[in-house]
């Protein structure tokens, strides 16, 4: 991980996530989703892209190797306290993967208005029967996000980008 300035915004937090999303389609051709997980003390513990296609791992989002990674740095598979920034709304999958770790909050770039279950299409991380609620702020850089998903599914349709 980078050496990161201490305090960083939603914002600056995002600009990191969507730079992994970059790294993601240049590097590895994966679908651009990129995250990070962020201590309650501001501290980058883990991060990570898609990696389903690389790794033949249908659990390999960019939400899920980040959660690992920062599991990992901290010992322990809960994640009390901390942020989870990712550029996609997360899934079904992967919110109910943040519920179990009990990250406190998510911030996330585009909606996802086909899966997504932090609002869009299933609203996973607000759900009152679970025992843990998660804070959640979507739309952060949104359009940016939502345009690098759409400019990657064009190409990889063979269609010009828009």
């Amino acid at each position: 991980m980078t050496d990161l300035p201490a305090a960083m915004t939603d914002e600056q937090w995002m600009r990191c996530a969507l730079a992994l999303a970059e790294r993601a389609q240049r590097e590895d051709d994966e679908i651009p989703v990129g995250a990070l997980v962020v201590d309650v003390d501001g501290n980058l513990i883990g991060e990570g892209w898609n990696r389903n296609i690389a790794e033949h791992d249908p659990s390999a989002h960019a939400e899920i190797v980040a959660m690992r990674r920062a599991g990992a740095a901290i010992g322990n598979h809960r994640l009390v306290g901390c942020t989870l920034y990712v550029s996609l709304e997360p899934c079904a999958m992967c919110a109910m993967a943040i519920v179990h770790a009990r990250v406190a909050r998510v911030v996330y770039g585009a909606s996802d208005p086909k899966t997504g279950a932090a609002g869009s299409v299933f609203d996973l991380l607000a759900d009152p029967r679970h025992n843990h609620r998660v804070e959640v702020t979507g739309g952060v850089f949104g359009d940016e996000a939502g345009a690098m998903l759409t400019a990657y599914f064009r190409a990889k349709r063979g269609k010009p980008a828009v």
